[in-house]
């Protein structure tokens, strides 16, 4: 019945339509149809009048048709099209049509990319105060496209979309107190403009609010508030929120720890091809948390991260082919990961590759080597590499004997309760004289307080 008393409707607004439609006419009449057939939803009812309307010269229909053109609505999807009928609206002053013809020249579609155009436009936009050409205006301004990069410009621009409610302009202010561009940074102004973005449904203000309440940045840290926020823009299908969703889960942070609704969050992520969210599910996968322990789906899951360049996932790839798990024992493909994570200063393939030098596991042995990669990761507190230390100094391997310093090195990771270390320490100072253990209880203390950079 609802299609029977639409094809009647279309059929007098085409009989009445016609009847107006007389040579001279200004296309208004037929533009109004239009209007009408669109909102019954015949967009290619609409489009026919419009196209009416347009070759009439009417503004309104020129710049409505480059819109069904532009969207594929009623028509077959045409960006040449588009920009035809937006350029002759633009024409005629219809800022929307200024705009979209601005944006089509920015992205380069339908028509070669040309900033000077693109700012061209815009500007006759923005004369207008249409918000949308005022962020672009900005966005322009802020990355350099056709004009000399100024922060200052972009935020002015940025501040006008913004009051007119922009949720990416207002977006884009809070990235800008965020890093400081062309004003102080400022975590509380973040949060504000984030917070009148998010508030408008905006997914990437949502989930960045939530990291906010998650760390308290710029706000009190709230893990409910957080939550809340990750959850809009979760449900957004955004990958990060949905990310950040499964590490609250995970941890337990204002909701009950929950492996399983972890996993399904990094799954909806890691799908969506995030490196962190891939990185975490193989996490889950190789602990058997939230699912079934399973190496195979680790290493997949890792492999896509590390591929992505995700340096923890190539560390954790890497220890796979080490130890043959999921995977056939393979140094050369342990060693390869390693040094791509370590060259990125991830401390645990620093380690891992130290290991492989000391040992000669897939290269040929080489203490120089090993020292080299200990004391990196070292320097950033790795335990295991300080252990390492430790014992090449104790056993003079790549280094002259010095039993100070491994006594230092074995302290520093005894304090944290490490009996192993407590051992090694307490065997070594059997053979060291009072004063050299004091000596290197000091360096131990001074190590400490520098953090561990420029210990050894």
């Amino acid at each position: 019945m609802k299609q029977l008393l639409l094809s009647i409707s279309t059929a007098l607004r085409k009989a009445v339509g016609a009847a107006r439609a007389f040579p001279f006419e200004d296309g208004s009449a037929a533009y109004e149809d239009g209007n009408a057939a669109y909102g019954f939803g015949d967009y290619a009812e609409a489009c026919e009048w419009y196209r009416l309307a347009a070759t009439r010269g009417n503004a309104s229909a020129q710049y409505q048709l480059g819109l069904m053109y532009d969207l594929g609505r009623g028509v077959a999807q045409d960006y040449v099209e588009a920009l035809k009928w937006y350029r002759l609206a633009a024409e005629q002053g219809v800022a929307g049509a200024q705009y979209f013809l601005g944006l089509m020249y920015k992205t380069g579609q339908g028509v070669v990319q040309d900033y000077a155009e693109a700012l061209r436009w815009h500007r006759l936009s923005v004369a207008q105060g249409m918000a949308h050409a005022q962020y672009n205006l900005g966005e322009m301004y802020e990355k350099g496209e056709g004009v000399e990069q100024d922060y200052a410009e972009a935020l002015k621009w940025y501040r006008l979309s913004a009051a007119q409610g922009d949720a990416q302009a207002q977006n884009n202010l809070g990235v800008m107190y965020d890093k400081g561009q062309g004003v102080v940074q400022d975590y509380a102004e973040v949060a504000r403009w984030y917070r009148l973005a998010a508030e408008q449904g905006f997914a990437l203000a949502q989930s960045k609010l939530g990291y906010m309440y998650n760390v308290g940045q710029g706000v009190a840290q709230d893990y409910a508030e957080a939550l809340k926020w990750y959850r809009l823009a979760a449900a957004q299908g955004f990958a990060s929120a949905q990310n950040n969703l499964g590490l609250m889960y995970e941890k337990g942070q204002g909701v009950g720890q929950d492996y399983a609704e972890a996993v399904k969050w990094y799954r909806l992520a890691a799908e969506q091809g995030i490196a962190t969210a891939q990185f975490n599910l193989g996490q889950m996968y190789w602990k058997g948390l939230g699912v079934g322990q399973d190496n195979t789906e680790a290493l997949k899951w890792f492999r896509l991260a590390a591929e992505q360049g995700f340096a923890c996932a190539q560390n954790d790839l890497g220890l796979m082919y080490y130890h043959g798990l999921g995977v056939g024992q393979d140094n050369t493909e342990a060693l390869k990961w390693f040094r791509l994570a370590a060259a990125q200063g991830e401390s645990s393939a620093q380690y891992n590759l130290g290991v492989m030098y000391e040992k000669g596991h897939g290269v040929e042995l080489d203490y120089a080597e090993a020292l080299r990669w200990h004391r990196l990761a070292a320097a950033q507190g790795n335990a295991g590499a300080q252990f390492s230390l430790g014992e090449m100094y104790e056993k003079g391997e790549g280094v002259v004997q010095d039993y100070v310093r491994a006594h230092t090195w074995w302290n520093i990771i005894a304090a944290t309760g490490n009996a192993r270390a407590v051992e090694h320490r307490d065997i070594v100072a059997k053979k060291m004289t009072s004063q050299q253990i004091a000596e290197a209880q000091k360096m131990a203390i001074d190590c400490q307080q520098k953090n561990f950079k420029g210990c050894d």
